[in-house]
Protein backbone atom coordinates (compact mmCIF):
# COMPACT_ATOMS: atom_id res chain seq x y z
CA UNK A 1 0.00 0.00 0.00
CA UNK A 2 1.07 3.62 -0.88
CA UNK A 3 2.03 5.09 2.19
CA UNK A 4 0.48 8.81 1.87
CA UNK A 5 0.61 11.15 5.35
CA UNK A 6 -0.62 14.54 5.31
CA UNK A 7 0.68 17.15 8.33
CA UNK A 8 -1.36 19.99 8.74
CA UNK A 9 -0.12 22.74 10.91
CA UNK A 10 -2.27 25.83 11.89
CA UNK A 11 1.06 28.34 11.24
CA UNK A 12 4.15 27.15 8.69
CA UNK A 13 6.79 25.74 11.50
CA UNK A 14 4.31 23.75 13.71
CA UNK A 15 5.18 20.95 11.50
CA UNK A 16 9.12 21.17 12.24
CA UNK A 17 9.13 21.14 16.14
CA UNK A 18 6.02 18.33 16.38
CA UNK A 19 5.99 16.41 13.64
CA UNK A 20 9.18 16.78 11.65
CA UNK A 21 10.97 13.36 12.35
CA UNK A 22 8.24 11.53 11.89
CA UNK A 23 7.94 13.52 8.39
CA UNK A 24 11.32 12.31 7.23
CA UNK A 25 10.39 8.52 8.96
CA UNK A 26 7.71 8.37 6.82
CA UNK A 27 9.90 10.14 3.64
CA UNK A 28 12.85 7.14 4.85
CA UNK A 29 10.48 4.31 4.34
CA UNK A 30 9.77 5.30 0.71
CA UNK A 31 5.98 7.72 1.38
CA UNK A 32 5.21 10.44 0.27
CA UNK A 33 4.10 13.27 2.39
CA UNK A 34 2.32 16.75 2.36
CA UNK A 35 3.04 19.11 4.53
CA UNK A 36 0.01 21.87 4.79
CA UNK A 37 0.07 25.34 6.77
CA UNK A 38 -2.95 26.84 7.30
CA UNK A 39 -0.88 29.91 7.67
CA UNK A 40 2.37 31.70 7.58
CA UNK A 41 2.14 32.64 11.54
CA UNK A 42 2.94 35.94 10.13
CA UNK A 43 1.48 38.15 13.32
CA UNK A 44 1.95 35.75 16.24
CA UNK A 45 4.85 33.92 15.18
CA UNK A 46 7.36 36.10 14.15
CA UNK A 47 8.45 38.18 16.79
CA UNK A 48 11.91 37.68 15.76
CA UNK A 49 11.73 39.02 12.46
CA UNK A 50 9.87 41.77 13.42
CA UNK A 51 12.58 43.15 16.34
CA UNK A 52 15.00 42.71 13.57
CA UNK A 53 12.80 44.99 11.44
CA UNK A 54 10.23 46.53 12.76
CA UNK A 55 9.58 48.02 9.20
CA UNK A 56 8.72 45.10 7.54
CA UNK A 57 5.73 44.16 5.23
CA UNK A 58 3.19 41.77 6.90
CA UNK A 59 4.32 40.10 2.54
CA UNK A 60 7.59 40.28 3.37
CA UNK A 61 7.43 38.49 6.86
CA UNK A 62 5.63 35.71 4.90
CA UNK A 63 8.15 35.18 2.38
CA UNK A 64 10.62 35.08 4.82
CA UNK A 65 8.52 32.54 6.71
CA UNK A 66 7.72 30.87 2.98
CA UNK A 67 11.60 30.13 2.55
CA UNK A 68 12.02 28.49 5.85
CA UNK A 69 9.99 26.10 5.45
CA UNK A 70 10.52 25.31 2.29
CA UNK A 71 13.99 24.88 3.18
CA UNK A 72 13.44 22.70 5.97
CA UNK A 73 10.68 20.81 4.04
CA UNK A 74 13.70 20.01 1.19
CA UNK A 75 15.66 18.65 4.32
CA UNK A 76 12.55 16.54 5.09
CA UNK A 77 11.85 15.24 2.07
CA UNK A 78 8.32 16.25 1.71
CA UNK A 79 6.21 18.85 -0.25
CA UNK A 80 5.45 22.02 1.65
CA UNK A 81 1.91 24.46 0.66
CA UNK A 82 0.47 27.02 2.80
CA UNK A 83 -3.25 28.39 2.82
CA UNK A 84 -2.31 31.70 3.70
CA UNK A 85 -5.48 31.97 6.12
CA UNK A 86 -3.97 34.52 8.33
CA UNK A 87 -3.27 34.08 11.88
CA UNK A 88 -4.30 35.30 15.33
CA UNK A 89 -6.85 35.28 14.72
CA UNK A 90 -7.73 32.68 12.28
CA UNK A 91 -10.79 32.32 10.47
CA UNK A 92 -12.82 29.41 9.77
CA UNK A 93 -15.61 29.61 6.85
CA UNK A 94 -17.22 27.57 4.72
CA UNK A 95 -15.03 28.14 1.50
CA UNK A 96 -11.99 27.82 3.50
CA UNK A 97 -12.92 23.86 4.89
CA UNK A 98 -14.58 23.47 1.32
CA UNK A 99 -10.29 24.40 0.53
CA UNK A 100 -8.91 22.23 2.41
CA UNK A 101 -11.52 19.23 1.71
CA UNK A 102 -10.69 19.25 -1.87
CA UNK A 103 -7.13 18.92 -0.72
CA UNK A 104 -8.03 15.96 1.23
CA UNK A 105 -9.95 14.31 -1.10
CA UNK A 106 -7.11 14.76 -3.95
CA UNK A 107 -4.37 13.63 -1.90
CA UNK A 108 -6.01 11.00 -0.26
CA UNK A 109 -3.50 10.25 2.59
CA UNK A 110 -3.56 7.11 4.61
CA UNK A 111 -2.82 9.77 7.83
CA UNK A 112 -3.51 12.40 8.55
CA UNK A 113 -1.40 14.62 11.64
CA UNK A 114 -2.66 17.77 12.98
CA UNK A 115 -2.83 20.39 16.59
CA UNK A 116 -4.85 18.87 19.57
CA UNK A 117 -8.58 20.39 20.01
CA UNK A 118 -7.36 22.38 23.29
CA UNK A 119 -4.56 24.42 23.35
CA UNK A 120 -5.33 27.26 25.81
CA UNK A 121 -1.85 29.77 24.86
CA UNK A 122 -2.91 29.33 21.07
CA UNK A 123 -6.09 30.06 19.46
CA UNK A 124 -5.59 29.14 16.03
CA UNK A 125 -4.41 26.05 17.05
CA UNK A 126 -7.74 24.20 17.87
CA UNK A 127 -8.81 25.90 14.82
CA UNK A 128 -6.70 23.84 12.76
CA UNK A 129 -7.87 20.82 14.53
CA UNK A 130 -11.57 22.12 14.22
CA UNK A 131 -11.26 22.56 10.17
CA UNK A 132 -9.47 19.14 9.87
CA UNK A 133 -12.57 17.41 11.43
CA UNK A 134 -14.77 19.01 9.42
CA UNK A 135 -12.68 18.62 5.93
CA UNK A 136 -11.77 15.01 6.55
CA UNK A 137 -15.71 13.42 7.39
CA UNK A 138 -16.78 15.47 3.92
CA UNK A 139 -13.67 13.79 2.61
CA UNK A 140 -15.02 10.21 2.87
CA UNK A 141 -18.46 11.44 1.65
CA UNK A 142 -20.52 11.86 4.73
CA UNK A 143 -24.02 12.11 3.89
CA UNK A 144 -23.44 12.40 -0.28
CA UNK A 145 -20.79 9.21 -0.66
CA UNK A 146 -23.25 8.66 -4.03
CA UNK A 147 -23.45 12.19 -5.56
CA UNK A 148 -19.03 13.03 -4.92
CA UNK A 149 -15.47 11.81 -4.77
CA UNK A 150 -14.83 10.13 -1.60
CA UNK A 151 -11.83 8.30 -0.28
CA UNK A 152 -11.24 5.86 2.45
CA UNK A 153 -10.95 7.70 6.20
CA UNK A 154 -7.59 8.61 6.66
CA UNK A 155 -6.17 7.43 10.37
CA UNK A 156 -6.07 10.27 12.70
CA UNK A 157 -3.22 11.77 14.94
CA UNK A 158 -3.04 14.79 17.11
CA UNK A 159 1.17 15.57 17.29
CA UNK A 160 2.00 16.45 20.54
CA UNK A 161 1.42 20.71 21.96
CA UNK A 162 3.56 22.41 23.68
CA UNK A 163 2.45 21.97 26.68
CA UNK A 164 0.88 18.75 26.30
CA UNK A 165 -0.68 18.48 30.46
CA UNK A 166 -2.66 21.58 29.62
CA UNK A 167 -3.50 20.61 25.98
CA UNK A 168 -5.42 17.38 27.14
CA UNK A 169 -2.86 15.22 25.52
CA UNK A 170 -2.61 11.70 26.25
CA UNK A 171 0.30 10.00 23.86
CA UNK A 172 -0.67 6.18 22.61
CA UNK A 173 1.81 6.37 19.64
CA UNK A 174 5.51 6.93 19.69
CA UNK A 175 7.72 7.13 16.34
CA UNK A 176 10.94 6.03 16.14
CA UNK A 177 13.17 8.74 14.69
CA UNK A 178 16.49 7.74 15.62
CA UNK A 179 17.58 7.13 12.23
CA UNK A 180 16.12 10.66 11.10
CA UNK A 181 16.75 12.90 14.02
CA UNK A 182 19.79 14.49 12.35
CA UNK A 183 17.43 15.69 9.60
CA UNK A 184 14.97 16.91 12.42
CA UNK A 185 17.79 19.32 14.09
CA UNK A 186 18.79 20.74 10.45
CA UNK A 187 15.00 21.48 9.93
CA UNK A 188 14.52 23.05 12.87
CA UNK A 189 17.59 25.26 12.37
CA UNK A 190 16.11 26.95 9.22
CA UNK A 191 13.68 28.14 11.68
CA UNK A 192 15.09 31.44 12.34
CA UNK A 193 11.99 33.13 13.84
CA UNK A 194 11.62 31.10 16.49
CA UNK A 195 15.03 29.67 16.83
CA UNK A 196 14.50 29.65 20.68
CA UNK A 197 12.52 26.23 20.22
CA UNK A 198 15.21 23.97 18.63
CA UNK A 199 16.61 22.91 21.76
CA UNK A 200 13.20 22.24 23.86
CA UNK A 201 12.20 20.02 21.04
CA UNK A 202 16.00 18.45 20.81
CA UNK A 203 15.25 17.67 24.74
CA UNK A 204 11.96 16.71 23.99
CA UNK A 205 12.98 14.07 21.08
CA UNK A 206 15.19 12.54 24.10
CA UNK A 207 12.57 12.20 26.82
CA UNK A 208 10.18 10.70 24.27
CA UNK A 209 13.19 8.28 22.97
CA UNK A 210 13.29 7.21 26.66
CA UNK A 211 9.38 6.40 27.28
CA UNK A 212 9.42 4.43 23.93
CA UNK A 213 12.01 2.17 24.66
CA UNK A 214 10.79 1.98 28.42
CA UNK A 215 7.09 0.92 26.42
CA UNK A 216 8.67 -1.51 23.66
CA UNK A 217 11.80 -2.89 25.52
CA UNK A 218 13.81 -1.38 21.90
CA UNK A 219 17.01 -0.30 23.45
CA UNK A 220 18.11 1.02 20.03
CA UNK A 221 15.22 3.66 20.14
CA UNK A 222 17.28 7.17 21.22
CA UNK A 223 14.71 9.56 19.93
CA UNK A 224 11.01 9.51 19.62
CA UNK A 225 7.84 11.97 18.43
CA UNK A 226 4.22 11.28 20.57
CA UNK A 227 1.27 11.24 18.90
CA UNK A 228 -2.53 10.73 19.99
CA UNK A 229 -4.67 8.48 18.01
CA UNK A 230 -7.96 10.35 17.35
CA UNK A 231 -9.81 7.51 15.79
CA UNK A 232 -10.16 3.52 17.16
CA UNK A 233 -7.61 1.11 14.95
CA UNK A 234 -9.09 -1.43 13.46
CA UNK A 235 -7.02 -5.02 13.15
CA UNK A 236 -8.03 -8.21 12.00
CA UNK A 237 -6.34 -10.13 14.98
CA UNK A 238 -5.88 -9.40 18.50
CA UNK A 239 -1.88 -10.00 17.81
CA UNK A 240 -0.86 -8.77 15.26
CA UNK A 241 2.80 -8.88 12.82
CA UNK A 242 4.85 -5.77 14.39
CA UNK A 243 7.63 -4.69 12.94
CA UNK A 244 9.63 -1.90 14.56
CA UNK A 245 12.51 -0.22 13.12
Amino acid sequence: MTKKLLVVGAHSADYVWRAGGTIAKVVEQGGEVLNLALSYGERGESGVLWKENPNRSVEEVKQIRHEMSEQASAILGCEFRCLDWGDYPMILTDERIEQLTEIIRNFAPNVIITHTPKDPFNPDHPLAYVAVEKARILSTGAGVAAAFKRIDPPIWYCFEPHQPELSGFMPNTFIDITSVFDKKIAAMGCMRAQEYLKDYYTELGARRGNHARRISGKQQVKFAEAHQRVVPVVLDTIVPDIHFS
